[in-house]
């Protein structure tokens, strides 16, 4: 990482000592570092929000497909047990969607509030680059005037020039030691913000409920759903061998 881009009327004097400007690339560099690791965090936490809402979403559509299906204006056991079905799709959409609130209330929205800090951290390190810039011109400009022969009008225009140049260079030591002081402490703040977030994440899931709840809708589900004496195999058989019916209906028969 360079802080220099370009060499014109660069000083002779080394006017930042090159500690302090590793200093800086390294914990700038952290600090961007840590900006794409929120930004990408973020993103997946609401991707994975979203496929939870999605799939809830999708299984009510599913059990409202089959309540509109004929078969169930014919068969009123079939119609009882899609009814519960969707009773039971519904339910498990609300503790997901409650789910989904709590995870939206304490990650997706802290993280979203942590990352807008970025743009202005990063203008206070662009406006530390143009102080160093003009710091640099005008001590190039200082030396310039040193090395001419001292005359009357050279030494006057080199008191200028450093008149000019006090004010600049003290904004950019200002401006560098502000940043200095705080980027480390920006940096080592984040354990302190995102542990309690995610504390929260996890006592959501406690107060929801959510694996419980799913646990009991579905139990209470096959309960209802059940027929005594009939295990997964015999269902499998059951409908294999109406499947054979239908095949040797004329209508569905191979030419």
């Amino acid at each position: 990482m360079s802080w220099i881009p370009f060499k014109i009327g660069q000083p002779k004097k080394q006017i930042v000592p090159k500690t302090v400007e590793r200093d800086f690339e390294r914990e700038y560099g952290k600090l961007q570092q840590l900006e794409e690791q929120t930004r990408r965090l973020q993103k997946d936490m609401k991707k994975s929000a979203d496929a939870d809402l999605a799939m809830s979403k999708s299984a009510v559509k599913v059990s409202l497909d089959l309540l509109s299906n004929p078969l169930c204006e014919q068969d009123q056991d079939f119609l009882n047990m899609v009814t519960a079905l969707d009773t039971a799709m519904k339910r498990m959409d609300a503790f997901n969607q409650e789910k989904v609130n709590q995870i939206q209330k304490t990650v997706i929205e802290p993280l979203k509030k942590f990352g807008s800090v970025f743009p202005s951290l990063n203008m206070a390190v662009k406006r530390r680059e143009q102080a160093l810039q003009d710091y640099r011109r005008l001590q190039a400009k200082v030396e310039k005037y040193e090395e001419k022969e001292k005359t009357a009008p050279v030494l006057t225009l080199a008191s200028q020039a450093r008149e000019e140049l006090r004010p600049v260079r003290e904004d950019f030591e200002a401006k560098n030691k502000q940043l200095l002081d705080e980027m480390p402490r920006f940096y080592n703040s984040r354990l302190d913000y995102f542990q309690p977030s995610f504390e929260s994440l996890i006592r959501a899931q406690v107060r929801v409920v959510y694996y419980s709840e799913m646990h009991k809708i579905f139990g209470d589900l096959s309960q209802q759903l059940d027929q005594p004496g009939h295990s997964d195999e015999q269902r499998e058989r059951e409908n294999e061998a109406k499947l054979s019916e239908l095949r040797a209906l004329s209508i569905v028969a191979d030419d």
